[in-house]
């Protein structure tokens, strides 16, 4: 079974890519498809660059040409509720386009012709991934010391199972953080990608998971180094899940 591994920014995906075996690179629409073995499973990694277009023209790339059994995508996120911090690891559970409203036609977040709001997540996939960031908070120090945490104010990172709410805009304020919980009350954090590979995986049939690190709260103190912290905390975090998650 062949895996596509996926990340919007090369930074999240940086530290896999340096010890993925490769076998093959190949240049299609603008992105190079990395084409090799990751702790003994064939796997393709890609950057996809930001925002839902990107990702999904990249995973319909990805399910087309490489044989591809199943997509993770991987990277940073903005925590917006009170119990996600800064560290934490979100396992995607229902995926939402926050900006998607066809109303009066359909349902506010209703994707047209497909009658969801949402895209859930496999049930067995979700649960291997909780283990795996079980797995990998437990020694964690091995991975990423604790000077390097501290910077980033992460101490006692938690996992949390929730849905996360994607959308083509970068949400760095309160107004339109409350804009998204007035009708989404339960998601957990927002991106720019996850609902639109969702989308992509549910109409082509393929297993796929959505994980995120929280790099901030997503409100006026948004002003992290965001490839800082995607090249030093969301990509180990990134190697050392997949590590265990991969292993038999």
């Amino acid at each position: 079974m062949k895996i596509g591994i996926v990340s919007a920014m090369k930074e999240e995906i940086q530290a896999i890519l340096n010890v993925l075996k490769v076998q093959k690179k190949s240049t299609k629409g603008m992105r190079t498809y990395f084409e090799g073995t990751l702790f003994n499973k064939e796997v393709v990694i890609v950057f996809s660059r930001w925002g839902k277009v990107a990702s999904a023209t990249t995973a319909t790339q990805l399910l087309n040409d490489f044989n591809i059994q199943e997509i993770i995508f991987t990277g940073v996120a903005g925590g917006i509720q009170p119990e996600v911090s800064i560290g934490d690891i979100i396992i995607g559970e229902e995926l939402y386009q926050h900006d998607l409203d066809g109303s009066p036609l359909v349902a506010t977040y209703e994707v047209p012709l497909l009658g969801l709001r949402s895209f859930n997540t496999d049930h067995d996939k979700r649960n291997k991934l909780k283990l795996a960031c079980e797995s990998f908070f437990d020694t964690i120090h091995n991975y990423i010391d604790r000077d390097k945490l501290s910077q980033f104010e992460i101490s006692e990172p938690n996992i949390h199972i929730g849905a996360i709410a994607s959308g083509d805009q970068f949400i760095s304020g309160k107004e339109q953080i409350s804009s998204i919980l007035s009708g989404l009350p339960d998601v957990k954090c927002v991106e720019m990608e996850g609902a639109a590979v969702a989308q992509v995986c549910y109409e082509y049939e393929v297993p796929y998971s959505i994980i995120r690190t929280i790099s901030d709260n997503a409100n006026h103190n948004a002003h992290v180094d965001f490839p800082k912290f995607a090249n030093e905390i969301a990509s180990i975090y990134a190697l050392a899940v997949l590590e265990n998650y991969l292993k038999d």
